[in-house]
C-alpha cells in the first residue's frame, strides 16, 4: 500500500489514536496496557469468576484488576454478570468486540511469546555493549 493510500484511508476514518484528544487512545491504552492487554487475553477462552482471572492473570493487585475490568467493560470490551446468589457471585467475559480485540492481541502475544529466544538474545548483546542496566 502506497503512503497516498494510507493518507487516504487514515482520513476516512472518523478516529485517530495518534491525535492527543482522540478517544480511542484512552481505548488503546486500556487494552494494551500491562494487566489490560493480560486480562483480555485471559478471558478470550470463556467466562471467569474475579479470583479466577485473578490466579490466571498471575502477579496483578486486587485494586488493579478490578480497575482494570471496570475500564474494559466501560470501553464494551467485557461484560460483567452478577449472579444473585449468597455468596454473590461474578462472573467476567468477553463481549463481540472484546473477542475481536482479544483475537488481534493473541496474534501479537502469541508472536512475541514464539521470538522470546530472539529478543533474550537481542538483550544479551544489548547489554554486553552498553552494560547491564
Amino acid at each position: 500500500m502506497s503512503s497516498t493510500q494510507e493518507r487516504t484511508e487514515a482520513q476516512d476514518l472518523p478516529y485517530d489514536v495518534f491525535a492527543k484528544a482522540c478517544p480511542s487512545r484512552g481505548t488503546l491504552e486500556h487494552v494494551t496496557g500491562r494487566w489490560g492487554a493480560l486480562t483480555v487475553g485471559a478471558l478470550h477462552r470463556g467466562s471467569l469468576r474475579f479470583n479466577e482471572l485473578r490466579r490466571r492473570v498471575d502477579g496483578v493487585s486486587e485494586k488493579m484488576l478490578s480497575q482494570t475490568l471496570q475500564a474494559l467493560e466501560r470501553d464494551g470490551l467485557v461484560h460483567r454478570e452478577a449472579q444473585p446468589t449468597n455468596p454473590p457471585r461474578v462472573d467476567y467475559e468477553l463481549t463481540p468486540l472484546g473477542h475481536e480485540v482479544a483475537a488481534r492481541l493473541l496474534a501479537l502475544i502469541h508472536c512475541v511469546e514464539g521470538r522470546m529466544d530472539e529478543v533474550l538474545a537481542a538483550r544479551e548483546r544489548y547489554d554486553e555493549t552498553r552494560g547491564a542496566r
